[in-house]
C-alpha cells in the first residue's frame, strides 16, 4: 500500500513521546508498504540528512517537512476570543505545509493518509478535497479533551494557577467540539489505550476506536551499560516545558521530596529533559537535585538510575517513559495517571500512589531494599515486551483493511 503519514515533528531521533511512537510506526509499516512522511521541524532547527539517515531509509516515498509556524502571544489571544476552535487547532496551521500536502496528494495516489495527533486534524478537509478516495486514519495520541479537563481540575486547586485554570476551562469546551469533529471526519480512529477509548466514547457513544498501544524497541533497553557519572537514586525523564511534566515535578519537589530527604538525606534526584521552566530551575537548586536540560541521550541516565518516578497528575494516553523504564528493568513509582492505560498491578510491575506520603514511602522502600527493587524491575521488563513495535505495528494493517 502507499501510505502518507503526517507527524507534528520529525520523528528522529526517537527520544520521547510522539517521536517514539511515530518512528516505530513508520519503521514497522515500511517493511510491507511504501511510506511517505510529511512533518515539521522546529523554526531554528537545521535538518542534518546524516543524522536522520535511519528515518530516511524507511521512508521509501520520501520525507518532506516545513518549519513550525511562529505564533505570537497576540495571535494566540486573538484566536482564544474570536475562534470556536481550540488553541491546538492553530499550533501547526502552516500554509507551506498545506501546500506540500496538496502537492503530494496530486502527485501520487495514496491508499492511506494517517494523521498523528489532533493538532494536524485541520488537514482533513484538504485531504478530502484533493484525494477523495484516500482513507483517512486519525491516530489520536491523547484524549485531548480529557487531558485538558484534568489540567483544569489540578490548576483550580491552587489560587496561583487560577488564570491558567480559566484558560483550560475555555479550551475544554472548544476541544470537546473539535475532537468530536476530527473523530467523525476521519474514516477510522485509533487510540493508545482502553482508557482513551472510553473517554472518546463518552463524548461520541457511536464511535468505535481501535486500541493500538504505544510501542518501543524493547531490545534496545535490555543491555544498557551503567556509567557511574550518570547515576542517581531517583530519575524523572521528560520534556520540561510540557505542562503535565512541569506540574508533576513541581508537586514532587514541593510535597514528596522533603519527606524523602528527611528520612534518607543522601538521596539524589535527576530531572532529565529539555527546556526546564524557571520555577523548576529554582526548585532544582535544592541539595542533591540535578536538572540537566537537553541531553544527547537519556539512556545513560536510565541505565544508572536506581528508581524511576512518574509523579504525573494530569494527562491522557499512555506514557512512553513508563514503557522505557519497564524495558530497562527499572523499578517504578508512579501516580495512577502516570501508569494509566497499562494493565499494571500494584506492586507487581510498579508501585502506584497519588498521596505524597505513600509516594515517598514507596520510593524509600525501593531504595532501601535493592533485592525487592530488582525483582520489581525484572517483572516490569517482561511486561514491556508486549509493547515491542514488532508486536504492535501490524495492528494498523487491520485498520487499513477495515477489520
Amino acid at each position: 500500500m502507499h501510505l502518507l503519514l503526517l507527524t507534528p515533528q520529525i520523528p528522529y531521533p526517537p527520544r520521547q513521546g510522539a517521536s517514539l511512537r511515530n518512528y516505530y510506526i513508520i519503521r514497522g509499516l515500511s517493511e510491507r508498504h511504501d511510506v511517505t512522511l510529511l512533518s515539521f521541524r522546529e523554526s531554528q532547527q537545521k535538518v542534518d540528512v546524516g543524522e536522520i539517515a535511519p528515518l530516511l531509509e524507511v521512508c521509501a516515498g520520501g520525507m518532506y517537512y516545513s518549519a513550525v509556524p511562529e505564533r505570537t502571544t497576540a495571535m494566540r489571544l486573538r484566536s482564544l476570543f474570536t475562534s470556536t476552535r481550540p488553541d491546538m487547532a492553530f499550533r501547526l496551521a502552516s500554509a507551506d505545509y498545506e501546500a506540500q500536502l496538496v502537492g503530494l496528494l496530486q502527485e501520487r495516489p495514496f491508499d492511506i493518509v494517517q494523521i498523528e495527533g489532533l493538532e494536524l486534524a485541520h488537514t482533513i478537509p484538504l485531504i478530502r478535497q484533493h484525494s477523495p478516495t484516500t482513507k483517512i486514519i486519525f491516530d489520536n495520541h491523547n484524549a485531548e479533551t480529557e487531558l485538558q479537563r484534568r489540567t483544569l481540575a489540578t490548576d483550580w486547586q491552587e489560587p496561583r494557577r487560577w488564570l491558567a485554570a480559566g484558560y483550560s476551562a475555555i479550551q475544554v469546551v472548544k476541544l470537546s467540539a473539535y475532537e468530536d469533529w476530527a473523530c467523525q471526519a476521519a474514516d477510522a480512529v485509533t487510540v493508545v489505550s482502553e482508557a482513551d477509548a472510553r473517554h472518546l466514547q463518552a463524548q461520541l457513544p457511536r464511535l468505535r476506536p481501535t486500541v493500538i498501544p504505544n510501542c518501543i524497541d524493547t531490545t534496545e533497553y535490555e543491555n544498557l551499560t551503567i556509567d557511574p557519572r550518570f547515576a542517581s537514586d531517583l530519575l524523572f525523564v521528560g520534556k520540561m516545558d510540557y505542562r503535565p511534566n512541569v506540574d508533576g515535578m513541581t508537586w514532587f519537589l514541593e510535597e514528596i521530596w522533603p519527606q524523602i530527604i528527611a528520612k534518607r538525606p543522601q538521596t539524589t534526584l535527576a530531572i532529565v529533559g529539555q527546556k526546564p521552566t524557571g520555577r523548576l530551575r529554582t526548585l532544582g537548586e535544592m541539595p542533591n537535585v540535578t536538572i540537566t536540560g537537553m541531553v544527547e541521550s537519556v539512556e545513560p541516565y536510565l541505565a544508572a538510575a536506581r528508581v524511576v518516578i512518574l509523579p504525573l497528575r494530569m494527562g491522557s494516553g499512555t506514557r512512553l517513559k513508563f514503557l522505557e523504564a519497564c524495558a530497562a528493568s527499572k523499578p517504578i513509582v508512579s501516580t495512577y495517571v502516570g501508569a494509566e492505560g497499562f494493565a499494571v498491578e500494584q506492586g507487581k510491575q510498579a508501585f502506584l500512589a497519588d498521596e505524597p506520603e505513600w509516594f515517598a514511602q514507596y520510593a524509600l522502600s525501593l531504595l532501601n531494599n535493592p533485592e525487592g527493587a530488582q525483582k520489581l524491575g525484572q517483572t516490569a521488563r517482561l511486561f514491556a515486551r508486549q509493547c515491542d513495535w514488532r508486536q504492535v505495528v501490524p495492528r494498523f494493517e487491520k485498520v487499513y483493511r477495515g477489520r
